[in-house]
């Protein structure tokens, strides 16, 4: 009897950190290759991408806009961005895009998917940028 009960807490306890700690979203972004985020951007005409990082004048995504997360543009941004929309976000460094990504997540966008590698491999796919 003492084991079962052991058991049983263990299982609650798994169960809880697993499930009842997380926030309450339950979507995640996608990571995807540049290859995939080109295609993406040719089948969805109404996608929104986003560059997050503070290097946006300095060559970006054509179509893209610049919210950077660092000064809280795109935290600015989110009130004013269509939850239902196809989106694609990316950086220069994995933990700034993956922060960004995780901000319209957690406001209960739909679609939203991450350029894995970022914005050099986007220029090292060889697709066209955009400089502002």
């Amino acid at each position: 009897m003492k084991l079962s009960i052991s058991i049983l807490v263990y299982t609650i306890g798994i169960s809880f950190v697993l499930f009842g700690c997380t926030p309450g979203y339950t979507n995640t972004y996608t990571d995807i290759s540049a290859m995939e985020a080109k295609e993406l951007i040719d089948n969805n005409p109404d996608i929104i991408i986003i560059d997050v990082s503070p290097y946006y004048a300095q060559g970006h995504i054509p179509g893209a806009i610049s919210c950077y997360l660092g000064d809280g543009s795109l935290d600015e941004a989110i009130p004013m961005l269509d939850k239902s929309k196809v989106y694609l976000v990316y950086c220069h460094v994995d933990s700034v895009a993956i922060a960004g990504a995780e901000k319209l997540i957690e406001a209960g966008f739909e679609t939203v998917n991450r350029l894995e590698g970022n914005y050099s491999a986007w220029v090292d796919a060889g697709y066209s940028i955009e400089m502002s």
